[in-house]
Order: C-alpha cells, then structure tokens, then sequence
C-alpha cells in the first residue's frame, strides 16, 4: 500500500513552491537563448505560447488524481492499461526519469564547472550535489517540502533584486517593432519553453501526500502562472540589456547581472544568479530523484523507497556523463530533443490515459446502469 512507502504529507503550498522551484530552475538561465534563436526580440511572447501546455497538465494529472486517489501514475496506468501494459508504460517512465535526472545533473555541472568552479573535476560537482540531494530525498518527502519553502525566499529574492537593480540599463526600444515578422516565430520559439511548462506532471508523485487536497488544481494554476510571469519578466529583462545579441548568449541571465553597478560599490551580481542556480537546481533534483524512486518502489511492490536512494544517485550520475558527453550535446538535447521528448511523456501519454478512463469508467457506469434496470424488470 501506498502508505507504507511513504508516512510524510505536505501542503498544497509546499507542493507550489516544489513545482515552482522545479520547473524554473534551469529554464530562468537556458529558455532566453534558445527561445530567442526562433523568435528574436519576441522571445517574451513564447513562454506566453508554451504556458497552456503547463495548465492543461496540471489539469490532466489533477483529473486522473480525482479518478484514483492515493495512487501515482505508476500504479493507475496499471489500472487503466491493464496489469502487463500498465508495468510496461510504468518501466519506460522510470526510465525516463533517470534520463531527466542526469540530464539536469549535467546542465548543473556544466554551468558550475564553466562559470565559477573551472578547475574543479565535473565528477566532483555531480557528486556532491548527488550526495546533497541522496540526503534530502531519504529524509523523505517532508523534509523535501519543508527545505523548499526554506529555500524559496534564497530563489525569489535575489532574482526580483537584480531585475530592480538592472532597471536603469533597460533600453525599451529593444521591444520594438513587436511581431516584425509576424506571429510564426514566437510560436516556433514556444516548443523549448512548453517542455519545461509540462514538467508540472511532477505533482503526480506528491498528489497522494498533500493534506489539503481541494486546493490542489488551484494551487497548481497559480504556480504556472507565477513562472509564466517568471519567464516572461526574465526574458524582457535579457532582451532589454542586450536586444538583438541574446541568442549569441548561453546565459542571457548570467551576462545581465554583471550590468549591475550602484555607485561603485555594488557590482558584479553574477553569484546572485549562481545562488538562485544552486538553491532551484537543489530543490529541482529533490522532485526528479523523489519521483524517481518512489516510482520505482511502487512499480516493485516494495514497502519502502530509501533503500533505493544511493543505488539511484549512482545511477543518475553515471547516466549524467553517458548520455551527454560534451556542453555541445547538451544544448542540442535541450533544443531539439526535449522539447519533444518532456512532451509525450509529461503530457501526452497521461492525456491518453485520462481519455482511457473516461472512456472505460463511462462504459463501467452504463453496464451498471442496465443490470440495475434488468434487476428491476425481474422484479
């Protein structure tokens, strides 16, 4: 039973805050180049473009959460699917999973390692995250939530302050002219950005531990409005300091706080970002790696995931140096593969799911209708 594996509960804030963390994490730094090479100086229009993908998962993992409460969608796709298929679509997830988890691993590294850490081996930088993250994970999923809500004042703050900070270097002019060429290339520039947005299926893994649970879809609207507000307020600010050269950037983010000066004194705001960076890509890995092996629990039948937690780390690591050899590899996954790739497996097969089970719970309801209505006759 589900309740074996896991004793903890968090709110629907803490869940907000854990889905919020997770999805801007790595899209505050990466989205801005990659969205701009599509669509230029209406970079901002894209995560406008990508975010009803976010709602509509946050709707479909709600709905199918109505449907079996108390289950993840490792176990109600057994339900849906049938016992074989359902194990088979449970096997490609974890699978998927572990993919996700090295690939953040290595985005992590890779901006650590070139940025502020250059001498230190990437090894190193995976592993105490890894380490770090083990720790967390095994604590169970209170402490993950309770951490997050620690940490997300370290993750807002320091960016809202350097966004206020930059105002005086904005040049408004770098808007204009909006849709130059027309509406196509911010829809173009929403495919890398929407990948990010359907990472809300996440809260497939907590939904069964939150306490208020009628709060849930609301809570869960409003965190993908925040980060659409996020992105949308990120990518001004980048596109304002720089204008046309952000796509030539690979950390639009990173390159904007180094614009900071007030009154010769405060400058140089690069390990804000690398703060926020840390703390998001912290509590981002605490929900892959938690999803991770309570999936794994699950689709074993075992009582408890923590024996799981090092044997995954290792996993994850190694999977973080087989999978992407080079920085090079990293954005072409990230550009042309993930947005495709986090969309079929984090909105896509669970829409499929939820028409499946509509489907068979209208047709259970209506057999049950008509042997009532025989029983009746008989009578």
């Amino acid at each position: 039973m589900i309740k074996m594996i896991e004793k903890g509960k968090i709110s629907a804030f803490q869940m907000a805050i854990i889905l919020y963390a997770t999805v801007l994490a790595t899209s505050i730094l990466i989205v801005p180049s990659l969205t701009s090479k599509f669509a230029g100086r209406d970079l901002w229009l894209s995560p406008v473009w990508a975010s009803p993908i976010g709602f509509f998962t946050v709707y479909v993992v709600t709905r199918l959460h109505k449907l079996y409460p108390g289950e993840t969608i490792i176990q109600y796709c057994q339900h849906i699917l049938g016992p074989f298929p359902g194990k088979v679509i449970g096997f490609l997830y974890l699978i998927a999973l572990v993919h996700f988890s090295g690939i953040i691993l290595r985005e992590y590294a890779e901006f650590v390692a070139s940025s502020f850490l250059i001498k230190t081996p990437m090894a190193v930088v995976i592993g105490c995250l890894t380490f770090v993250c083990a720790s967390t994970v095994r604590g169970g999923l209170e402490v993950i939530g309770r951490s997050a809500q620690v940490f997300s004042g370290l993750f807002v703050f320091p960016l809202l302050l350097m966004i206020l900070l930059l105002l005086p270097e904005w040049k408004i002019s770098n808007l204009f002219p909006v849709l130059e060429h027309g509406i196509m290339p911010s829809i173009r520039g929403a495919a890398t950005p929407q990948a990010w947005f359907s990472q809300s299926f996440l809260l497939t893994f907590f939904l069964p531990f939150v306490t208020d649970r009628v709060k849930v879809r609301k809570y869960g609207y409003a965190t993908v409005f925040a980060i659409l507000l996020t992105l949308v307020i990120t990518d001004l600010t980048a596109l304002f300091v720089f204008g046309r050269i952000t796509p030539m950037l690979v950390y639009p983010v990173m390159n904007v706080a180094s614009y900071v000066s007030i009154a010769d004194f405060l400058e140089h705001l690069e390990s804000v970002v690398m703060a926020v960076w840390v703390v998001g890509i912290f509590v981002k890995v605490n929900a892959f790696y938690y999803a991770l092996v309570l999936g794994t629990a699950q689709w074993l039948n075992l009582s408890d995931y923590r024996p799981l937690v090092l044997p995954y780390g290792f996993i994850m690591t190694l999977f973080s140096f087989w999978s992407l050899p080079s920085l090079q590899a990293v954005a072409h996954i990230l550009e042309r593969v993930i947005p495709f790739y986090g969309t079929l497996f984090f909105t896509l097969i669970p829409s499929c799911l939820l028409l499946i089970a509509l489907v068979k719970n209208k047709r259970r309801k209506r057999k049950m209708e008509n042997q009532t209505t025989s029983v009746r006759e008989e009578t």
